[in-house]
């Protein structure tokens, strides 16, 4: 009797402490207290190695930190991905907020960053993309500007300076004069724009809504009406570039585009910003520093050229999980942005222009993105107006719609009827 007592206990002893030894908390804090993780929910692709090598360094000098990176992007449809995180209960600890529209859709999740040094250290107006009633909830990822992203040698090589291109016409006249030449230059076209993927059809639909916003942030993401007020000038881009275009443009991806034919001298033009640099270093090291140009769009006015410019994605921490992951995830985001080792990262291996104060601008090293940063200074920047569009529209309304004059399947003024009467109801 006593022998099958004994063995009953050791048994129900040996199960306690297997489950205890096997137990860990779904909000990321394992076990024995000892190590944290954080899961970060990535969708900047062009720099997945970069945030690799960042976590990397962070967990060097913290041992007591986990971090587990997941990356969704290019391709691949990364906010119905978040969602679906959220969805199944898998919510990350960290991840990026595309403007107001995303701030307000995870408002229950969202930490107000205020008392975070990343916040602290912004520079002046680069928190208004994710902030509701006077709360940050998000810290800026980075400076991104967007325009024409041209490749410089190809331009002068046809006779064309990047510089002399002062308005709409001028521009006209490049490509013209660039096409012309196709045989001679050895390229496929003059543009590959990548009308397959709804976020650079949205990002290029900026140049033309923002202005009709007043080029504020609050006032585009509060707008429930959208009239194509320089819907002529958009149309006249749009059917300039669908001529001169890499065909069939509407299957034309962002890898296509920017990593086949752009960096590979295929083509002179493409509609992207200065995310590009580290995948093309990553392919020709040369590339960014003697050939890659920005050129601004014309909308307003035939005088002024402006590019998109300003914080594109937000850092936001799921207050849900355990305080633990939560302390942890603003430490490594302040680390990230205001910790010598961070800020060199930043600047010398994503090659950022970074969204905080701190850092000598001297140290931008490629040339496009100073350009960005000085067109920001001097005024010459517009919002990221499409960041405030209604949730699901770019995807839903404006690419298909968009898609469908580009096929000959709908007049210019469909297309802008159509488009208007979604965002008004989806707003």
């Amino acid at each position: 009797m006593k022998v099958r007592l004994f063995i009953s206990l050791l048994i129900l002893v040996s199960l306690m402490v297997a489950c205890s030894s096997g137990e860990s908390d779904d909000n990321n804090t394992a076990s024995n207290g000892d190590e944290v993780v954080i899961d970060v929910f990535n969708i900047k692709v062009e720099t997945t190695d970069q945030l690799n090598n960042l976590v990397e360094e962070y967990e060097s000098e913290n041992e007591n930190v986990s971090i587990n990176v997941t990356t969704v992007g290019g391709g691949q449809d990364a906010p119905s991905a978040l969602q679906a995180k959220f969805s199944s209960g898998e919510e990350p600890s960290i991840f990026l907020l595309g403007g107001l529209s995303d701030t307000e859709k995870y408002s229950e999740y969202l930490l107000d960053v205020s008392d975070m040094e990343s916040a602290k250290t912004a520079i002046d107006g680069t928190l208004d993309g994710a902030t509701i009633d006077g709360t940050p909830y998000g810290i800026p990822l980075n400076i991104e500007g967007y325009g024409w992203m041209i490749n410089k040698q190809i331009f002068e090589q046809a006779g064309v300076d990047p510089a002399s291109i002062d308005s709409y016409q001028s521009f006209v006249e490049a490509v013209e004069t660039i096409d012309a030449q196709k045989e001679e230059l050895g390229i496929e076209s003059v543009f590959a724009f990548s009308a397959k993927e709804d976020w650079v059809v949205s990002q290029f639909s900026s140049h033309f809504t923002a202005p009709e916003f007043d080029n504020n942030i609050q006032t585009a993401f509060k707008a429930d009406q959208l009239n194509f007020e320089y819907g002529d000038r958009m149309k006249e881009y749009v059917d300039l570039f669908n001529q001169y275009n890499y065909q069939p443009i509407l299957s034309l991806d962002y890898s296509t585009s920017v990593e086949e034919l752009f960096a590979n001298d295929q083509v002179a033009i493409i509609h992207q910003g200065n995310w590009i640099v580290p995948s093309l270093n990553s392919i020709d090291e040369s590339f960014v520093k003697e050939k890659l140009g920005i050129v601004p769009l014309f909308v307003e006015s035939d005088d002024e050229g402006k590019i998109v410019a300003g914080p594109s994605w937000y850092w936001g921490i799921n207050k849900e999980k355990d305080e633990e992951v939560v302390e942890e995830s603003k430490k490594f985001l302040d680390w990230m942005y205001t910790s010598d080792t961070g800020k060199d990262l930043i600047v010398n291996d994503f090659k950022y222009i970074p969204a905080h104060e701190g850092y000598d601008p001297e140290d931008i090293s490629d040339p496009v993105s100073r350009e960005v940063y000085e067109y920001l200074l001097n005024g010459k920047g517009k919002i990221w107006a499409n960041n405030q569009y209604p949730d699901g529209f770019f995807s839903e309304a404006l690419l298909p719609e968009f898609q469908k004059y580009l096929g000959d399947q709908q007049s210019w003024e469909e297309f802008e009827k159509n488009v208007s009467q979604s965002f008004t109801e989806m707003r």
